[in-house]
C-alpha cells in the first residue's frame, strides 16, 4: 500500500508540471485562483427534492435529456449509474451531445463504450479522464466539454426489449460570460466493423482543425490466436502518407507481448477474456501528454492482423500464420476536439446489431432442481437459492436448436454470503470451481468457456463446494445465497466471420 501511494505521489510531482506546459493544463494549477464562472449542475434529482426517488426511467425507444442549456460554459463532471435489465445495457443506451442548436450530434457513443469498456459489458478502471466502479457501474468521467450558445445532452434506451428502472446521473458544467476564440468542441465517435471488412478500419476521418485526444478499441475474437499485431496509421492534413506508423496493436495502447487488464492514467486495457474464438477485449489509449495536431484533416486507420490457430486439428499443424488478416468483430470510439464543431451524421447500427448473436435465457424462467430440496427465490428476472449445510446442488435444463461451439456465461448476483460451487455440464466438471463469495458483492459476468453442444437439451449444474473464503469471514449463517439472473448463450458458427481464414486456407 505505501509503494502504492508513493507511485501515486511521484506522479503527481512528475505529471503535473509537465502537463502545466501542455494545453490541457495541470491537475492542480491555478485552483488557488479565483474562479470567474459560475458552478452549475443538473442531476436525476431535480424534479424530487425530498426522499430517495433520485433517477428517472427510460423505457425501450424513449430518450432522457440530461442538459439543455445555454451558454457560454462547459461541462466539467458527469457521473451516471444505472439499473437495466438488458445485460448488454453498456452498449443499447447510447450517449450524445448536440452543439449550438445543431440537429446533429457532435457526440455519439454508447454509453459503455464511452466510458470505456466495450461489449456492453461491466468491469471497472481508472484513468485521468475516465474512472469506472461499483462492477463497472458507476462512470465517471472529467472531459472538458465546451460550448458556445447552447448545448443538449441526451442518453436513449435503444434496446427493443428491456426497460431502464433507474438511470441516475450528474453533470457538473460552468456558466462562462465568454470563451477564448480559440476554445475547442469536445467530439466522440462510435464505429463498428462486425465483421472486421478487408483492408484497414478507419477509427476516424475528420476535416477541420484540432486534436485526437483518445481511442477506445474493442475487438470479439473469431479465431483462435493473437488478434494484435495489426498496425496503426495517422494521416495528418491529407498526407497520402501516414506521419505517424505504429508497430503492433499493444504497442499503441503502450503495452507489448500481448495485452492483460491494467490501467494507467493515460492507457489500459479494460476487458481481455483470452484467445480463443469469442473471446472479448477492450483497450483505452489518452493522448493528453501527446495529442495530435491537424490543421485541416485527420484520418486514423488501424490494420485487423494476428496470429490464426485451427483448433480443429492437433496443435503442432495447428498455426495457420503469424501476421494473418483477422475478421474479428471490431469496434471503437474516437475522441478529439475541433472548431468549429462538426456533427456526425451516421446512424448507429440497431442495438442488437451492436454485440454478437447472444441468445439470453432468463434463468427464472428455465426448468430447475434442487438437491436438497431448499428454498427457491426469485430474483429479478432470475432465481436465488438458499443452501444449507456444507452442499448442495441447483440445475437448470436448456435447450440448443443447432449443433455448433457454444461459449457459455452466466450473469450471477455474487455476494459476502454466498459459496463456492463448481459449474457441471452434462454431468462433466467444466473449469474451476467458481468463489462467488465476494466482499463488494454485485452483478458478475462469469464465463465457462467453449462446449461443442448437440441439438436439445442440456444441463448445467452449479454444486456447492465445503469451502470456506476470506469473503465469507468466520461468521456462520444458516443459509448460504446463490443468484443467478441470465444463462448467456453464443453459438460461435452464429458470427459472420467464424473460421473464415480457416476456410480460406484448406
Amino acid at each position: 500500500m505505501m509503494g502504492r501511494c508513493l507511485s501515486w505521489v511521484l506522479l503527481m510531482v512528475v505529471v503535473a508540471p509537465v502537463m502545466a506546459g501542455t494545453p490541457f493544463g495541470g491537475v492542480l494549477d491555478g485552483i488557488t485562483q479565483r474562479q470567474d464562472f459560475t458552478s452549475m449542475r443538473s442531476s436525476s434529482s431535480e424534479e424530487d427534492m425530498s426522499g430517495n426517488g433520485d433517477s428517472r426511467p427510460i423505457m425501450p425507444g424513449d430518450t432522457l435529456v440530461l442538459l439543455d442549456a445555454d451558454g457560454p460554459g462547459i461541462i466539467t463532471h458527469f457521473w451516471n449509474t444505472i439499473a437495466a435489465f438488458d445485460p448488454f445495457a453498456g452498449r443499447s443506451v447510447v450517449l450524445r451531445i448536440y452543439y449550438d442548436g445543431n440537429e446533429e450530434p457532435s457526440v455519439q457513443a454508447p454509453l459503455g463504450d464511452f466510458f470505456g469498456v466495450g461489449h456492453g459489458a461491466n468491469k471497472i478502471f481508472t484513468s485521468l479522464p475516465v474512472s469506472v466502479s461499483a462492477k463497472g457501474l458507476a462512470r465517471t468521467c472529467y472531459w472538458r466539454m465546451p460550448f458556445r450558445k447552447h448545448i443538449k445532452v441526451t442518453v436513449t434506451n435503444e434496446s427493443a426489449l428491456y426497460p431502464v428502472p433507474d438511470f441516475y446521473y450528474y453533470l457538473d458544467w460552468q456558466k462562462h460570460e465568454s470563451l477564448p476564440e480559440d476554445t475547442m468542441y469536445f467530439h466522440a465517435k462510435y464505429k463498428q466493423s462486425m465483421p472486421a471488412e478487408k483492408g484497414h478500419y478507419t477509427i476516424l476521418e475528420t476535416k477541420g482543425t484540432g486534436h485526437y485526444v483518445g481511442t477506445v478499441y474493442s475487438a470479439q475474437q473469431v479465431e483462435l490466436g493473437w488478434f494484435g499485431e495489426g498496425d496503426d496509421f495517422i494521416y495528418i492534413d491529407g498526407s497520402e502518407t501516414p506521419q505517424l506508423k505504429g508497430t503492433g496493436t499493444e504497442d499503441y495502447f503502450n503495452d507489448a507481448w500481448g495485452f492483460r487488464e491494467f490501467s494507467t492514467p493515460f492507457h489500459g486495457v479494460t476487458l481481455y477474456e483470452g484467445a480463443h474464438p469469442g473471446d472479448r477485449v477492450t483497450a483505452y489509449r489518452w493522448h493528453l501528454m501527446d495529442p495530435i495536431a491537424f490543421k485541416e484533416s485527420l484520418r486514423f486507420t488501424i490494420e485487423h492482423r494476428g496470429s490464426v490457430m485451427d483448433d480443429t486439428v492437433p496443435i503442432d499443424k495447428a498455426n495457420l500464420g503469424s501476421s494473418g488478416e483477422r475478421p474479428d468483430w471490431v469496434s471503437s470510439v474516437a475522441f478529439w476536439y475541433q472548431y468549429p464543431p462538426v456533427t456526425i451524421a451516421e446512424a448507429l447500427p440497431p442495438a442488437e446489431k451492436r454485440i454478437a448473436p447472444y441468445r439470453v435465457l432468463p434463468v427464472g424462467k428455465l426448468t430447475r432442481r434442487t438437491d436438497p430440496d431448499s428454498r427457491v427465490l426469485p430474483s429479478h428476472v432470475g432465481v436465488q437459492y438458499l443452501t444449507k449445510g456444507p452442499e448442495g446442488f441447483i440445475e437448470f435444463d436448456f435447450t440448443v436448436d443447432k449443433a455448433g461451439r457454444y461459449q457459455i456465461s452466466g450473469l450471477f448476483n455474487d455476494n459476502p454470503f454466498s459459496a463456492v460451487f463448481q459449474p457441471v455440464l452434462d454431468g462433466k466438471k467444466i473449469g474451476l470451481p467458481v468463489d462467488m463469495a465476494v466482499a463488494d458483492g454485485g452483478f458478475t459476468w462469469h464465463n465457462f468457456d467453449l462446449h461443442d453442444l448437440e441439438a436439445g437439451t442440456h444441463t448445467l449444474r452449479f454444486e456447492k463446494l465445503d469451502i470456506r473464503t476470506p469473503a465469507m469471514r468466520s461468521v456462520d449463517f444458516t443459509e448460504d445465497v446463490f443468484t443467478i439472473e441470465y444463462l448467456v448463450l453464443l453459438r460461435l458458427e452464429d458470427m459472420e466471420g467464424y473460421h473464415a481464414i480457416y476456410n480460406e486456407k484448406k
